[in-house]
């Protein structure tokens, strides 16, 4: 686990460059027994030999044997340790839209979702409807009263939208309303500390989901909605105090705009795609020292239980590596923040594969001979947890002091 007084202490400003590149669900398994996983499928010559020039590693982003959300799986990425740094994804989703939160805000993440006439979930996502017709939904919703609290309801992406209920005496100590498949009803909110605080919480957020199962229950296929990542305004050492680092986050995603925003790093605006992401990479180059690159398809992918889909989307990445090269970055990292096996459909507990390239100071091992989970197995890296990776970088970047005499 990260010290981050530690690393703030033996951490010194510098001027070499940082590219730390996740494709968000990246690690996966065989679609049949003895093949190859979907990194292991896909062409990718130019990760590839960055594989053999460089070193590998697995992953842990959480802890072993546990399956991360993406939250805490960048947390440990960015060196927070995702046990101590608790953030729900309503915190994430509202900072992510350019939203802020006050002391006095409770927030989640929603989904628009189908159900049958029973109430019962029949795709939790509603077809993936676009982010125009996520804002129509909202505007039907965005109205709704409740007595003595404010509330704020944005779209964000998708079919995901950002809920902030704002007043005294509220608690984020709440259950989420997404049973995690499909078959069955939306849960009720339900206080899950037993306090005076969050059972009143529970019941302005019940009142509210009852009037909007009312407004939206004839609308297609959005007709219900969940709530998850229940969170308030979380308190995060600045990842530039703590790394001495000018960080720029370069995402298409929300979400992950809002995690990079609460630990401080610089929002690059305007993102549509992977295009727009490397060309903001050039651009930015000179202004920043550490550039966090976030690709979200490889996750998606795998969730749609698409194999030869997230196989394309890894490719499409192995692409672009050229274009990160010639900018000539001291470090760079290629990984994820967790697996997402296409055969699972979901995030798994999976070690996830680490390519850790930094020419001329970084060790090798002759048996590499491409990226992948078997490959990893393989690598100088080993086997550890994603806290130990932000003080690898420091370290390879030439940007940490000795300890001790």
């Amino acid at each position: 686990m990260t010290d981050l007084s530690l690393m703030s202490r033996l951490t010194r400003s510098g001027t070499t460059k940082i590219v730390l590149l996740v494709m968000d669900g990246l690690g996966g398994l065989p679609r049949e027994s003895g093949g190859p996983t979907e990194l292991e499928a896909a062409r990718t010559p130019h990760l590839d030999r960055l594989a053999t020039e460089g070193m590998l590693g697995l992953m842990h982003t959480v802890r072993i044997g546990v399956s991360p959300g993406s939250g805490p799986g960048h947390l440990g990425l960015f060196g927070y340790d995702p046990l101590t740094y608790l953030i729900g994804r309503g915190a994430l989703e509202a900072v992510g839209i350019g939203l802020s939160l006050t002391d006095q805000d409770v927030a989640a993440r929603g989904n628009f979702c189908t159900v049958d006439a029973t109430g019962t979930i029949t795709d939790r996502r509603a077809g993936r409807i676009s982010t125009e017709e996520c804002a129509r939904m909202v505007r039907l919703i965005e109205d709704i009263t409740l007595p003595d609290v404010e509330l704020i309801v944005k779209p964000v992406q998708d079919y995901r939208f950002v809920l902030i209920l704002r007043a005294p005496g509220l608690s984020s100590s709440l259950n989420e309303t997404d049973p995690q498949q499909v078959g069955m009803k939306p849960l009720v909110v339900e206080a899950q500390d037993g306090s005076a605080e969050a059972s009143r919480t529970a019941s302005l957020v019940n009142q509210w989901v009852a009037e909007v199962k009312k407004r939206i229950k004839d609308e297609h296929p959005a007709n219900m909605v969940t709530l998850r990542g229940w969170a308030s305004a979380p308190g995060l050492p600045a990842f530039g105090d703590v790394f001495k680092l000018k960080a720029a986050a370069l995402a298409v995603y929300p979400m992950y705009k809002g995690l990079a925003s609460l630990v401080g790093m610089h929002q690059v605006h305007g993102l549509a795609d992977l295009d727009d992401q490397l060309a903001a990479l050039k651009s930015e180059w000179d202004s920043f020292d550490f550039f966090f690159v976030h690709y979200k398809y490889t996750d998606s992918r795998g969730e749609d239980g698409d194999f030869d889909a997230k196989v394309a989307e890894i490719e499409k990445v192995d692409r672009v590596i050229p274009r990160v090269l010639s900018l000539k970055p001291d470090v760079l990292v290629v990984t994820g923040d967790h697996s997402t096996p296409a055969v699972l459909k979901s995030h798994s507990w999976h070690p996830v594969p680490v390519l850790f390239w930094a020419p001329g100071v970084s060790r090798t091992n002759p048996q590499v001979t491409g990226f992948g989970e078997s490959q990893c197995l393989l690598g100088a890296l080993g086997q550890f947890n994603a806290t130990d990776l932000m003080p690898l970088i420091t370290a390879h970047a030439l940007r940490q002091a000795k300890f001790g005499a």
